[in-house]
């Protein structure tokens, strides 16, 4: 006897293997990070500084982030089904010679950077004289395609090459002057306790040798009064701008004016303000808090992509922290 198979089992028995197909490539992980938005937070819990002034009014400064995971193969092949994501390659998030565990200590190296930088820019705003020895060039970023991916590492300070001091920016450029392109280089690099030798070969910028990275100045920073900026598990330079409001916040200086200022960007100690990664998910992250006001840097495409998510969101570019604080200083007093 021949059972007959309808055409209800044969859905049934399509739609069950259909589960059971999104079950395995939701559990299979791809070449893919995805980035998503994290609601934007009060920056004052995470600042204490010495002789700060209780709060007063409406307003607050927010700091935002961006939650980076490894995608799963379903959410490679179908990234919209999570709201304001982004799939990026792995390569841009955990570069090649690296590993996920590396770029985790380099992230929160980068913030514990930022909190001292921002802190100093604040202090210097508000007439403090904040001493800052120059004692090398940081690595703020390796650049893909030259020698230095999976050898250098974001916040590894450079302090001599081949031998010659490099404790500033102009020193770099002047022991660089000296080098073929395509010779190699021996760096002296202090990352974190550590004190490594590498041996790099550099490639060429027109007729220049670069070893391949962004540099930064590092500085040996002492502040005058005790500032602890405690940001937990979240890391990178991203929040230094808003680390540096909420500073003048604590000393009294109600820059907010009354409105929920959602800012990022990277503060420098000449406090300009550098362009960031993520800017959808954090426009989305200040929109979920209801921020009136987003400041972002004008470097890059930054402001634009703040614009394009920004739904009713008041946008404000910015490339230096004066600046920032003459915007905020111009917007009508609030509450």
């Amino acid at each position: 006897m021949r059972r007959q198979v309808g055409p209800a089992q044969i859905a049934g028995a399509l739609v069950g293997l259909l589960v059971v197909a999104a079950i395995v490539l939701y559990l299979v992980p791809s070449n893919n990070y995805l980035l998503l938005p994290d609601r934007a937070h009060p920056v004052a819990p995470l600042v204490h500084v010495q002789g700060a002034h209780p709060a007063k009014g409406p307003g607050a400064i927010y700091f935002v982030d961006v939650f980076e995971r490894r995608a799963s193969m379903l959410e490679s092949l179908f990234p919209f089904i999570r709201s304001g994501a982004t799939l990026v390659p792995a390569n841009l998030i955990v570069p090649p010679g690296s590993n996920d565990q590396q770029v985790r200590r380099a992230d929160l190296q980068e913030m514990s950077v930022s909190q001292r930088v921002a802190a100093a820019v604040a202090l210097r705003r508000l007439g403090y004289r904040v001493p800052a020895t120059p004692d090398g060039v940081i690595v703020e970023e390796v650049v893909g395609g030259t020698h230095a991916i999976g050898k250098l590492q974001p916040t590894d300070v450079i302090t001599s090459v081949d031998g010659r001091a490099t404790l500033t920016l102009s020193a770099l450029r002047s022991a660089l002057t000296r080098i073929r392109p395509g010779a190699f280089v021996t760096l002296r690099v202090d990352r974190g306790s550590s004190k490594l030798k590498l041996r790099i070969q550099t490639t060429s910028e027109g007729s220049r040798a670069i070893i391949g990275f962004a540099p930064g100045q590092a500085a040996d920073i002492h502040l005058p009064i005790r500032v602890q900026i405690d940001a937990g598990n979240v890391g990178g330079p991203s929040a230094g701008l808003a680390f540096t409001l909420q500073v003048m916040e604590a000393l009294g200086h109600k820059v907010d004016r009354g409105y929920r200022v959602a800012a990022t960007g990277t503060i420098s100690l000449d406090g300009s303000v550098g362009a960031i990664g993520g800017v959808k998910q954090k426009t989305y992250g200040a929109r979920a808090a209801g921020a009136d006001v987003f400041l972002v840097p004008a470097a890059g495409d930054n402001a634009a992509q703040a614009r394009q998510y920004a739904h009713g969101l008041r946008i404000i570019a910015v490339t230096s922290f004066p600046q920032a604080l003459r915007a905020l200083a111009t917007l009508p007093k609030k509450g």
